[in-house]
């Protein structure tokens, strides 16, 4: 299993902070163990959005253009060019 990158992190981070702000506002939380239970729903919810996969596959960008050449093979074709 591949490490999160640094964006997946911020973005993890960022669902923590904003789902606990909404969660606190629309529920209106006032005792110590019901914030808590939210905190904690907030930070397992970023943890999983840190940790899954993204739902849309990276491609490299000889795969985008529909050459179907790898990266590698496209580095070697430019050192033969003269």
């Amino acid at each position: 299993m591949p490490r999160p990158s640094a964006a997946r992190f911020c973005l993890g981070s960022f669902t923590v902070a904003a789902t606990t702000v909404a969660l606190l506002a629309v529920s209106g939380a006032v005792g110590a163990l019901e914030v808590a239970v939210l905190v904690a729903f907030a930070l397992a919810l970023g943890t999983v959005v840190t940790v899954l996969p993204g739902s849309v596959p990276h491609r490299s960008a000889a795969a985008a253009d529909g050459s179907g050449a790898s990266p590698a093979a496209a580095g070697h074709e430019y050192a033969r060019q003269r």
